[in-house]
Order: structure tokens, then C-alpha cells, then sequence
């Protein structure tokens, strides 16, 4: 076979003529945002042009709508650590939703410090990143506020810093959720396990919970720790010898998965002589030999929505923040006493 009889790759102008349609239409179907691709043509020709394109297996070249978009089409992700489930499924949200708009993404870890901060955004910068999505913002907001004065266009998600746009879990209701449910099983001697104190997510959660009980004339006690299962497992320990309460809030699931072991590790029955809740609700909650009464938090849904936030600032747009709503799952670490 020769080469001039092999199969030529399918151009836009092919499909064009293929659709009865411009050019400048089907450009803007294939390769435009969903809003550019409504107003260019009826969803009856739309359909009709996007058929053609599968029929034809046209392959767009993302290097040549670089060059006419002046955009990479390319998103970075900084997170603390991609093997937290929660900031993992959070980025597939940010992937799902970069993909509908013709994005790709990559991730990378800063492990929240803010020199690995400074040197991962500069490593994305020098990608081309068209913009950023930080997961990792210290509530100070110190290193955001340095990126929005050099106009990078990013968004912030599950924790906030500095006014600027964020999708995050409604942090501070869910902490008030615990602490009704708390009352309402008729704790009154109860601790938190704060989590990091440059966190948001740690910060707003346990002064949800604090505010309720002060709202009832009493006191908790808190006690900062990592968000994971050894620094849960330590905090609980302390609390479970200095304060004895009758029940505990760990603002992560990690840590409350350390504070039942602690639990345990006293002689004591958790969800019978210590309630224990955790936040997030992730899927190990349900499954764990006591499960764990949990706050379920929107994480996919706060990636992706981050996600369309970036891209209305990429269309020089300014977004509002948005605080997703949760849920208390209530299981038996916080059976009755």
C-alpha cells in the first residue's frame, strides 16, 4: 500500500464538510468551553458534529490550541500528601472536572511545609500552568497572598486563607453537628482533637464544637496533634489521662481512628465508656470493628466545583467562595452511655 493511499487523520475542515457546516463551527464545538459550543450551534448540530468527529476519529492537537488560546491547558495541584484519602479523592474531583473543559492536571505534594510550598508553585509555574489549585493553605495565608500579588490565577480548596476564592466543607457547622449530637447523648466532660494549627479545616471545626457547649456554660478541652492516626492516638492518650472525658471529637477521621485506640489501649469500651467522632466520613469509617460516627463532607464535589471556580477566574472572573453543606453519620462510637 502506498503512502498516499493510507488514511489521512481527520482535520477539522474534513469534518466540516462532512457536518455542512464552517469551520469556525466545529472549532468551536470540539475545542471551545461548553458555553463557546451552545452558542455556536443547536445541541441537534452539535451532536451531529461531535458524531462525525468519533465516525472520522479526529484527534485533536492540544499543542496547536495552546498556540491559539495562548493557554497550556494545564492545571497544577499542590496538596500536603496525595496518600490522605480525602485530599485524594478531592483531586479526582479536580481531575473529572478539568477533563470536561479540556484540561489535564498533575498533583504535587508539599507536605505543608512552606518551603516545599514555594519550590512545588514555582516547579508548576515553570510548566506553563494556565493556574493553581492549593489544598494546602496555612490560615495565615501568608504564601497565597505573595501568589495573588504576582496575578497567577488560583483557588483554594478544603481550607480558606485570606478572603480569597475557596470551595471548602462547612467546616464550623459540622463542628456544631458533633457537639448537639454530644449533648443530645448527654456528654458534658468532652475533648477535641484539634488537628494542625495553621489548618482552617482543624480551626473552624473545633470552634464549632467549642462554641456549642459554650453556648451551654461549658467548658472543652483541646489539644492540637497531625492529622493522622499516631498523632490521634497520642492527643487521646493525653486527654484520656489529664481531662477523662466522656467523649471525644477528632477533627479528622485519621485521628479518631487513633483516639479508639487509645480508647482501647485504656481498658476502656469506646462508644460505650468514651464516645469517639471523627470528621470526614470516609470510607474506612463504616467498616472499622466499632464504626465511626463521622461528619460526611462533599469531598469529589469540592474538588470538582474548585475546578469551575479556577475556570471562571481563568475567564477573568471573580468568584465567590462557596461552603458545602454537611452530614453527621451517626454509627456506634457514639453509641448512648
Amino acid at each position: 500500500m502506498g503512502r498516499e493511499d493510507r488514511k489521512r487523520p481527520a482535520t477539522l475542515r474534513t469534518i466540516a464538510q462532512s457536518a455542512g457546516v464552517d469551520v469556525s463551527t466545529v472549532s468551536r464545538v470540539l475545542n471551545g468551553s461548553p458555553e463557546d459550543a451552545a452558542r455556536a450551534a443547536s445541541r441537534e448540530t452539535a451532536d451531529a458534529i461531535r458524531e462525525w468527529a468519533a465516525r472520522l476519529d479526529y484527534r485533536p492537537n492540544p499543542h496547536a490550541k495552546s498556540l491559539r488560546t495562548q493557554r497550556s491547558n494545564l492545571v497544577g495541584v499542590l496538596v500536603p500528601r496525595l496518600s490522605d484519602v480525602v485530599l485524594a479523592t478531592i483531586y479526582e474531583g479536580i481531575e473529572d472536572a478539568a477533563a470536561r473543559h479540556g484540561f489535564a492536571t498533575f498533583v504535587m505534594n508539599s507536605h505543608d511545609r512552606p518551603d516545599e510550598q514555594r519550590a512545588r508553585t514555582e516547579l508548576a509555574l515553570s510548566r506553563r500552568v494556565d493556574g493553581l489549585v492549593f489544598g494546602d493553605a496555612h490560615h495565615d495565608g501568608g504564601f497565597v497572598d505573595e501568589i495573588a500579588q504576582r496575578r497567577i490565577p488560583f483557588v483554594l480548596v478544603s481550607r480558606h486563607a485570606g478572603g480569597h476564592p475557596s470551595v471548602t466543607c462547612d467546616d464550623y457547622r459540622g463542628g456544631r453537628l458533633v457537639a448537639a449530637h454530644f449533648l443530645e447523648r448527654g456528654h458534658r466532660r468532652t475533648a477535641v482533637i484539634a488537628g494542625e494549627p495553621f489548618a482552617s479545616t482543624g480551626i473552624d471545626r473545633t470552634a464549632g464544637f467549642v462554641d456549642r457547649y459554650r453556648e451551654e456554660g461549658l467548658d472543652v478541652a483541646t489539644v492540637h496533634s497531625r492529622f493522622d492516626t499516631a498523632g490521634g492516638h497520642q492527643a487521646a492518650e493525653q486527654l484520656l489521662t489529664e481531662v477523662e472525658p466522656t467523649a471525644i471529637f477528632a477533627v479528622n477521621d485519621f485521628a479518631a481512628i487513633g483516639a479508639l485506640g487509645a480508647v482501647r489501649d485504656a481498658r476502656l469500651r469506646p462508644g460505650a465508656d468514651v464516645a469517639v467522632a471523627g470528621f470526614n466520613d470516609t470510607p474506612l469509617a463504616a467498616e472499622l470493628p466499632v464504626p465511626l460516627t463521622s461528619v460526611r463532607s462533599p469531598m469529589h464535589e469540592m474538588g470538582r466545583r474548585a475546578l469551575e471556580l479556577l475556570m471562571t477566574v481563568l475567564d477573568g472572573g471573580t468568584p465567590e467562595s462557596q461552603r458545602l453543606e454537611p452530614e453527621l453519620i451517626v454509627r456506634a462510637s457514639t453509641a448512648r452511655p
